[in-house]
């Protein structure tokens, strides 16, 4: 889901009319007619079903679809006798607004923010429009944690595919674990709850302009909620069945945003990671269960070829900032066929750390450096893949685990040099 601006007004005099809700779940969307319809009725029966003494809002932030997104978020019914709903004592309002600002998942969440505001909400949750295994129970897993056990922000926590969310668990969940000192396994996971006092947090802050309002919103969620040491938590969803994406052709702009925000928000909140050791787990509510997930396909001759054409053309960028044996490194891993081809997790920690310390450092324009991280991104990515081949999503997790051991076990090397 990439929404799209399609006017430039705020859904804040829609929300006033719709009057006061204690729970409002929020889904931004563009063009998503053929999956929407089911995520509103996941949504209402969730309501129905676990908060059916609670007034709620439907929030839908649109950026413009042509395809009658809206139309099918206000019009999308569900028979509450057929799925064993108690009857509400208020019905749950439904309002579609477009958003206005950057082009992006940001710009929509800074409206339903508003929303939440506006009408006054003590809990908030917000889902991705593409969905196509939610269920009534991720209401519940997203806001339960938030009304009734007092935390200030829920992260998903799913089951996926091992080739799946290359960018979490190469770089986003290692790091941001290593930092915070907190095992949050999806930090941008797209399906968050949160407290109204964390919406009217998010909406006071200047990002607006940033990659925040593209894909960054979600790791900036995240780590505002860990720097700020507010209370977080995680529910167990199940499989997030989606629209996937191949890490070689579909990621690149959502890579520049996403580890772009990562680093202006190290940098931004030095004093509060620096000083972290270790990690913890933290509070984690839902059924754990096997789920079958939907198996990804990866072109790893692709990425390998972005890695090797990456090395003949941008060892000279990267010499500025990488230590000379890491660029040795990445040479002799580039000379390797597809069969013995490695790129080692200790060398893949240091290249991000360096990344970090030349953002730092202002070494290049952020956008050229982030743009140059990726053909090692896809060289990781790809040796990641040819790792966990032949093993299954639970073994393929715990190489996962061994990533962010490295990490962590590096971080002095980061700090040293800030």
């Amino acid at each position: 889901m990439d929404p799209t601006p399609g006017a430039s007004r705020t859904a804040e005099p829609k929300t006033a009319q719709a009057g006061p809700a204690d729970i409002v779940v929020g889904i931004a969307s563009y063009n998503n007619s053929k999956t929407i319809g089911h995520v509103v009725r996941a949504v209402d029966a969730g309501l129905g079903k676990y908060f059916p003494q609670d007034r709620a809002l439907i929030i839908n932030s649109d950026g413009g679809s042509t395809d009658n997104t809206p139309e099918i978020v206000l019009n999308a019914t569900i028979d509450h006798k057929t799925v064993f709903l108690p009857h509400r004592v208020t019905p749950v309002n439904r309002i579609t607004a477009p958003y206005h600002g950057i082009p992006g998942k940001g710009s929509a969440f800074r409206t339903i923010f508003q929303s939440v505001i506006s009408a006054g909400a003590r809990a908030c949750c917000v889902v991705d429009a593409d969905l196509r295994s939610i269920t009534p129970e991720w209401i519940e897993l997203l806001i339960a944690p938030v009304l009734k056990e007092g935390f200030d922000f829920v992260a998903p926590l799913y089951t996926r595919h091992k080739y799946d969310g290359t960018i979490t668990n190469s770089i986003i969940y290692p790091v941001t674990r290593a930092l915070y000192g907190k095992k949050i396994r999806q930090p941008i996971g797209g399906e968050f709850g949160f407290s109204g006092k964390m919406a009217e947090f998010y909406l006071k802050q200047d990002v607006w302009e940033t990659d925040v309002a593209r894909f960054g919103i979600d790791i900036w969620m995240t780590t505002e909620a860990l720097a700020n040491q507010l209370s977080v938590c995680q529910s167990y969803l199940g499989a997030k069945i989606h629209d996937p994406k191949d890490p070689g052709t579909d990621l690149r702009d959502m890579f520049v945003q996403v580890v772009g925000s990562l680093f202006s928000l190290t940098e931004k909140h030095y004093k509060e990671w620096k000083d972290k050791k270790d990690s913890v787990d933290v509070p984690t509510f839902g059924f754990k269960y096997s789920v079958g997930v939907v198996p990804i396909k990866a072109n790893i001759e692709r990425m390998l070829t972005g890695f090797k054409v990456g090395v003949n053309n941008l060892k000279e960028v990267w010499a500025r900032f990488l230590g000379q044996d890491a660029i040795t490194a990445i040479e002799g891993a580039s000379r390797k066929d597809t069969g013995g081809f490695r790129f080692p997790k200790e060398l893949w920690a240091r290249v991000v750390y360096d990344f970090m310390l030349a953002s730092r450092h202002r070494r290049l324009p952020e956008e050229h450096l982030l743009r140059s991280l990726l053909p090692l991104y896809f060289g990781r990515t790809a040796s990641f893949f040819l790792e966990v081949e032949d093993l299954s999503d639970d073994e393929a997790e715990d190489e996962v685990e061994r990533v962010c051991m490295e990490y962590e076990r590096q971080k002095g090397y980061l700090l040293e040099r800030w």
